[in-house]
């Protein structure tokens, strides 16, 4: 196939904003076929890849994009699959902007190659055709646990099973995926596609316990007993707040809330056990992609929506493409405004937000003093991000820091014990848990096989 030179990517397609404000489906329907090896032809295959740098992963992209355009697309999965098989998710959810596409040499003089999007149809391809045997190492039977059934411990259950160890993954709720699941939208992230990659780890031998809190109905003890080796990858789920005065009113969510009831529990349908109480305005406050996930959700159920941010439009944290969809979705954004207190009726139910403007100084922000007013809004959800939940480590001898576990190439100080992700890390990217996960398990597998001849 001919390179294209053209420096402008290949666009996907996408619902129409007046449509998807409606429903919950995905918006960025993502490449054809045709599309997809369209831009793959704009690839450079250059002999050095910087693209490679910024994977956490180190998915090898212009082999995979050089096998998609020439045809070859099981060929292009496989090469992906070898340092992930959660080519569909990440392709979807992972900042490549910020990784693998900001190193790209076609982005110096245009946009760089689409990267994730090509991952992503790659991974859907190989969804549609179930093409997701691993290839795996005879089974040395020996048991491992993990804990947690977010990204992190996907990806290192993958590694394992490859390896051939008997893996066996416990997840607190009742359905697995983690953040993937609870966290991340239908509209950015469908289920289908969590479930597709859970259910292909169980066909190759995972074995799943839902509904298992380790830390009450296991403890570490128990685990012990029966693994050779135990990975935490239980994240970082528990909500910051701002600690403002009248925090407790009712009408006052965090974003993993009202993403969990949204998500997890479908607080969308008209059935639900937990619907989420509607008003007619949200205010949400953060700026970062939960912030956005939560008020992109909110839209979705039909209120009035705005992001109060502390600093200006530049310095927001969350991806581009969410930014844009969100502006798109009618939602307003607030910039150089400081919540200081929830207000709220004489029902001590929220009526809105006292705010105080600032001035941006560098990274920095500062208060302009007397310049005070109100936003009104019947529901405020905070989006100020995450700590670890510590209940899986409670009374054990685990070192921490700052309530994250501490690690050496995921090694804890226990010997038969790793860690990694948010649990380690505080709050990070899907494809860094999952780089986490794919350097325990060597580590799990040197401390377990034998193959570094100094254990």
């Amino acid at each position: 196939m001919v390179m294209i030179m053209n420096n402008e990517r290949v666009k996907t397609t996408k619902l129409d904003p007046n449509e998807r404000i409606k429903t919950f489906k995905e918006v960025d329907l993502g490449f054809s076929e045709a599309d997809a090896k369209r831009e793959a032809s704009r690839c450079l295959n250059c002999p050095n890849p910087r693209c490679v740098l910024g994977c956490p992963v180190k998915i090898q992209i212009p082999k995979f994009i050089a096998a998609l355009k020439d045809d070859d697309l099981e060929g292009a999965y496989e090469i992906i699959a070898a340092s992930s098989t959660l080519a569909s998710i990440c392709g979807r959810v992972c900042p490549q902007e910020e990784q693998c596409e900001k190193m790209c040499v076609r982005g110096l003089r245009g946009e760089a190659i689409a990267i994730g999007a090509l991952e992503r149809f790659l991974g859907d391809w190989a969804l549609k055709k179930n093409a997701f045997p691993l290839k795996k190492e005879s089974d040395n039977h020996i048991p491992v646990a993990i804990i947690g059934s977010g990204p992190s411990g996907l990806a290192c259950a993958q590694a394992l099973l490859s390896k051939g160890y008997d893996v066996t993954m416990f997840e607190a709720l009742h359905a697995a995926g983690g953040v993937l699941r609870y966290g991340i939208p239908e509209f950015r992230l469908p289920k289908e596609i969590v479930d597709k990659s859970v259910d292909n780890l169980v066909q190759n031998g995972l074995k799943l316990k839902l509904n298992t809190l380790i830390g009450k109905t296991l403890t570490l003890d128990d685990l012990r007993k029966k693994y050779r080796a135990i990975y935490i990858a239980t994240g970082a789920g528990l909500p910051k707040f701002m600690g403002l005065e009248n925090e407790d009113a009712n009408g006052v969510f965090s974003a993993n809330e009202i993403l969990t009831r949204i998500n997890l529990m479908k607080a969308y349908e008209p059935n639900s056990a937990t619907p989420i109480k509607r008003g007619s305005t949200a205010l949400v406050i953060g700026g970062g992609n939960v912030a956005f996930d939560a008020a992109r959700s909110m839209r979705r159920l039909g209120l009035e929506v705005k992001i109060v941010y502390r600093r200006d439009e530049a310095h927001l944290k969350a991806r581009h493409e969410e930014i844009v969809h969100a502006k798109e979705e009618g939602i307003d954004l607030v910039f150089n405004t400081l919540p200081t207190k929830v207000l709220t009726d004489a029902d001590y139910r929220v009526t809105g937000l006292e705010v105080v403007k600032t001035s941006i100084d560098g990274d920095k922000y500062q208060i302009i003093p007397d310049d005070y007013t109100q936003i009104k809004g019947d529901i405020i959800i905070e989006a100020l991000g995450t700590n670890p939940n510590k209940i899986v480590i409670d009374n054990t001898e685990i070192k921490t820091e700052d309530d994250k576990i501490v690690t050496s190439k995921g090694h804890t100080n226990i010997a038969c014990i790793f860690a990694g992700g948010d649990i380690v890390t505080g709050s990070a990217t899907v494809i860094k848990a999952m780089g986490a996960a794919l350097e325990a398990a060597e580590e799990i597998d040197k401390y377990l096989g034998g193959k570094d001849e100094t254990q």
